[in-house]
């Protein structure tokens, strides 16, 4: 594996380089074993997972009860968030808070690995509103973006 040192000295191609300059980029993040590998593809495996990105990404913007998160987060049913918020809690990235109050309170709030793991997949969306333009100026559509 390339230290974070080393791989920050690798030069990131520019937006119009080639296929060969990617790949360049690349190799020049050294061999990857396989355990390591094997962990990566868990990890993209996690973070793909469908609705979990939405319902961290609905906690950092500030969703703490669960039907914060059920309105937050469109499509999911009942049943599928609070698996979902279960499956979260159980790997570290979202931690319940139980408050003795009458009804008990229950709050749901992203876990600094959470939030780590929303930093880290913000240059994936930025990739796909890159690619999302691109398509679109591709085949002459312009794109409409939400407020806000």
């Amino acid at each position: 594996m390339v230290s974070k040192s080393e791989r920050s000295n690798i030069p990131s191609p520019a937006p119009g380089d080639d296929l060969a300059a990617h790949r360049a980029r690349l190799e020049g993040l050294g061999h990857i074993d396989d355990e390591a590998c094997r962990r990566f593809q868990t990890t993209i495996e996690f973070a793909g997972r469908k609705w979990n990105g939405a319902i961290l990404l609905a906690g950092v913007r500030g969703a703490r009860r669960f039907s914060e998160y059920r309105a937050t987060v469109t499509g999911i049913s009942d049943r599928l968030l609070a698996a979902r918020l279960r499956e979260l809690e159980a790997e570290g990235m979202i931690e319940r808070h139980v408050k003795a109050t009458t009804p008990v309170t229950i709050a749901y709030t992203p876990s600094a690995a959470g939030l780590r793991l929303i930093e880290l997949l913000q240059p994936l969306v930025e990739w796909g509103l890159e690619s999302d333009e691109a398509g679109n100026a591709a085949a002459g559509h312009s794109i409409e973006r939400p407020a806000g």
